[in-house]
């Protein structure tokens, strides 16, 4: 299978990174191809994304290692499987990498799909999650980023708050989902949009501007993976 991969520094210790990176069913509210991730149980998860098109799969936990590692792996639907990797780079940063695998959809054209730039813009938009997913620790307020409530804000190119998620999503996250136009593209609940390269100078501090965290966080807690 085709490997992807994409890789971020947020500043916040490994283990806090660690634990909400294992609630999946927050995914949606930083990254913009992840629709829906809910649970059966402690173990398995159903996934809706945007892959190269719309798609759907059960997945099971694999591999997971406290403050070091985790993963899953498809058991129907788009065949996939994926690790997130964490790295302490001293007491208050961690390395964040993300590989992921996946049988590029409808067999041949698929590959030609994928060998054409289908899996390039994959690559691309994970690296931007990843880059949501840095901000909106960074510029949370404090007591915002406790691992058992997942209470941290949403991105403004997320699924969540562009209103793109399925029904079975916005069941799991409640009345306090955002509406699609609570925040603008690429901020958080009235930050102006940004680029992608003016978040990565903020979250390696190289910019001169300060990080403003304002908007609704979500307090609700969530199933622990």
């Amino acid at each position: 299978m085709p490997e992807h991969q994409a890789s971020v520094v947020v500043h916040a210790p490994v283990h806090q990174v660690y634990e909400l990176f294992t609630h999946f069913n927050d995914y949606p509210k930083f990254m913009s191809h992840i629709k829906e991730v809910t649970y059966y149980d402690d173990e398995r998860s159903h996934w809706v994304a945007d892959i190269v098109g719309r798609h759907e799969w059960d997945a099971v936990n694999d591999n997971w290692q406290q403050d070091f590692q985790l993963g899953w792996r498809s058991t129907d639907g788009l065949e996939n499987s994926g690790r997130v990797m964490f790295s302490p780079r001293g007491e208050k940063q961690t390395q964040v990498t993300v590989i992921v695998n996946y049988n590029p959809p409808a067999g041949f054209l698929g590959n030609i799909g994928e060998a054409l730039g289908a899996g390039k813009a994959f690559e691309n938009a994970l690296q931007t999650d990843l880059l949501h997913f840095a901000r909106m620790v960074q510029e949370a307020p404090p007591g915002a980023l406790d691992p058992t409530s997942s209470a941290y804000l949403f991105h403004g190119d997320s699924a969540a708050a562009k209103g793109q998620t399925t029904k079975q999503q916005d069941v799991t996250m409640g009345s306090e989902a955002p509406a699609s136009t609570s925040a603008p593209s690429g901020g958080f609940g009235g930050q102006a949009a940004r680029s992608d390269a003016a978040a990565q100078d903020d979250i390696d501090g190289t910019s001169s501007q300060t990080p403003s965290a304002t908007g609704a966080a979500m307090n609700e807690p969530y199933p622990r993976m």
